[in-house]
């Protein structure tokens, strides 16, 4: 079976842990927690600078291998790449979740490719991994009230409200997108995930 490199993208360390910027990191846990397997997936240090889970999302079904790597957002790229080698796993089948300011709070859109829209951690990835020709599922966080600075914004936990109405739905079909990836493909999955709710 031919295996696939899923990475959500955060900072390390619990001062970030409930950022906005780090919904992709939470994602990777829910899908942990779907490990047909049995019971949810630990995470194990990789030499890589990440931590991993190995998973199979459906029983048979492809090995996925959940990352978050250890380093700050802006340097995911070397992880990532370390990864990706480590496990002979071509660009095509890796995964990323990130969060996206341009897209409504609680929105997933899926593409591949494309330009990074000022993110740091695409940025590095894509120098890294000398392709832009990964999936992206992005998780939509919206844009900042007011003049607030987005890179101020994205570094803010998510708000009360935000953390009962939005927050769950969005980890939920972020880990939903990553299945429907694996399982029916990107235009199959966009379908799925771009109709009108």
């Amino acid at each position: 079976m031919d295996t696939w490199l899923v990475v959500g993208l955060g900072n390390p360390g619990p001062e970030y842990a409930g950022n906005r910027h780090n919904v992709g990191a939470m994602a990777i846990e829910e899908l942990a927690a779907r490990d047909a397997t049995g019971g949810r997936a630990s995470f194990k240090a990789h030499k890589a600078r990440a931590r991993v889970a190995e998973v199979r999302l459906r029983v048979p079904g492809p090995k996925v291998v959940l990352a978050v790597p250890s380093t700050y957002m802006n340097v995911s790229g070397g992880p990532v790449a370390g990864l990706l080698k480590y496990y002979d796993v071509p660009v095509e089948r890796l995964i990323v979740l990130h969060d996206e300011l341009d897209i409504e709070p609680g929105l997933v859109r899926l593409k591949q490719g494309g330009g990074e829209g000022g993110h740091n951690g695409l940025r590095s990835i894509s120098q890294s991994v000398g392709s832009k020709d990964y999936l992206r599922v992005r998780l939509g966080i919206g844009r900042p009230p007011g003049r607030q600075d987005p890179a101020d914004f994205v570094l803010k936990d998510f708000s009360k409200a935000e953390r009962t109405d939005v927050l769950p739905f969005l980890i939920d079909d972020g880990a939903d997108a990553v299945e429907a990836l694996i399982e029916v493909g990107l235009l199959d999955a966009q379908q799925r995930f771009h109709a009108p709710r």
